[in-house]
């Protein structure tokens, strides 16, 4: 078969493959956190942790029963792996068929593309920014500017994706001086400055949703739920109640034991008006807590990172209870509802738990061999591409574990929709291996002292 039609067919293959889950599901597949994204276009008011900026990208497709958006995921995901593959030299459809099958079989890419969650951009934004700062030069004009803006949607989507997105431009410029043939100015600074275009977005959609000129709130909220989780809370009430006159204080002995219960389930928290009603409450305990109990602090802001690093199942979330994301639909997208329960997810037709014996392996593998390219690099001073797709990654994963489990708490979601990109790495590691092993030996020729002839 010909070159361009193994080119145009892997171009349909691997978008379908991306897609398969949701092919067989017969809907998008949905997640507890995808109904508080759909309802920002109808609710008009900004909830916590729920970018307007996504949720307007939903509504765009939503008369396509949200077809479109799984489109656009699949499409942008083959369009970043394959600049990645060719900006290391790796060409062809067939070599790109065959990795993308791997990920596919081996990583919750898969199940990230065919689900209405802004995951799939968070790994995808990690490989946008790699190419934007160190590959500028191997991309053409029209490449440099729709990733700038393939990264800054990517950044307004999620707050970790922002911050860790802020992190690796940070460490970028820290980075520069001892890195100068690799890391030029302007496309660093061009890079920093797709955050700066995120945040904008994220601002301009919030105005434009709610009339508030606001950040998302929720940020004191879900550090307050991990600082429950881990008994910090608790401590801070029983040390300064009554005095206080805190409104958790007749609660004090009765918290919910996760912080998933606490913000999410049926707590006191509902009781006391929400975040609405609670917010300057936890953004005081989680303040203070951190003056009152430094080590403490410090010792289960580590401990959380490390579970975080290793919490990489795919599918938290995605089974049949999400009723939260079933009553938006019903309310406000009734016409989709019977296609909707038709689905396998709302039959409790998929069992993660199969699918997990193998991701969380390759996971926690490719984790380990990444951090290996990475520290073995440094260690002998050598660093080539490879090194530095693995020194971006490592350091990515480590961000948005700090990010994810400080803040968050550990949680399976926020590990897979990064870890793949790990994977990823080690696959470009293996064909550039195998690639060079296979190269011929090279002819040295010694040059003869009259000679202008540079040696071979």
């Amino acid at each position: 078969m010909a070159d361009p039609a193994w080119a145009w067919t892997s171009a349909v293959i691997i978008p379908v493959m991306l897609l398969a889950p949701a092919l067989w599901n017969g809907y998008p597949l949905l997640q507890w956190d995808t109904g508080g994204y759909l309802a920002r276009w109808y609710e008009g008011y900004l909830v916590p942790s729920r970018s307007t900026v996504f949720g307007l990208y939903l509504h765009l497709g939503e008369g396509s029963s949200f077809w479109l958006d799984l489109g656009i995921q699949a499409l942008a995901t083959l369009w970043i792996l394959q600049l990645t593959l060719r900006v290391f030299g790796i060409v062809g459809p067939v070599r790109t068929l065959g990795l993308a099958l791997a990920l596919v079989v081996t990583t919750a890419l898969p199940w990230l593309a065919s689900m209405l969650l802004t995951d799939i951009f968070a790994g995808l934004s990690i490989l946008s920014l790699f190419l934007l700062v160190l590959h500028d030069h191997k991309l053409s004009t029209l490449e440099r500017y729709s990733l700038f803006v393939f990264t800054a949607f990517a950044a307004a989507t999620h707050s970790a994706t922002l911050a860790v997105l802020l992190g690796l431009c940070c460490i970028g410029w820290i980075a520069r001086p001892f890195l100068r043939g690799r890391i030029a100015v302007v496309p660093l600074a061009r890079s920093t400055l797709t955050t700066v275009v995120g945040a904008g977005m994220l601002l301009a959609a919030n105005f434009a949703l709610s009339g508030e000129l606001a950040w998302t709130p929720g940020g004191y909220g879900v550090a307050f739920g991990r600082m429950l989780q881990d008994g910090i809370v608790t401590r801070y009430l029983r040390d300064h109640c009554p005095q206080a006159k805190l409104k958790l204080c007749p609660y004090r002995d009765q918290l919910p034991a996760t912080a998933d219960e606490f913000l999410w389930g049926k707590s006191m928290f509902n009781a006391l008006g929400r975040f609405k009603g609670l917010n300057d409450e936890m953004g005081f305990i989680t303040l203070h807590s951190l003056a009152d109990y430094p080590l403490w602090q410090a010792e289960a802001a580590i401990t959380a990172t490390g579970h975080q690093l290793i919490s990489v199942g795919t599918g938290e979330g995605t089974n049949g209870w999400i009723p939260h994301t079933y009553g938006i639909i019903e309310r406000y997208i009734p016409a989709q509802v019977k296609a909707m329960r038709a689905a396998h997810q709302q039959h409790w037709d998929i069992n993660f738990t199969i699918v997990n014996w193998l991701h969380i392996p390759v996971a926690l593998a490719s984790m380990l061999v990444v951090f290996g390219i990475f520290v073995n690099s440094i260690w002998r001073r050598r660093i080539d591409d490879v090194a530095l797709l693995a020194g971006t990654v490592s350091l990515a994963l480590l961000g948005n574990a700090f990010v994810c489990g400080v803040l968050s708490g550990p949680h399976d979601r926020y590990g897979a929709r990064m870890v793949w990109v790990a994977t990823f790495t080690v696959l470009i590691a293996g064909l550039r291996h195998f690639a060079s092993r296979d190269k011929p030996p090279a002819t040295y020729l010694r040059r003869d002292k009259n000679s202008s002839t540079p040696d071979l």
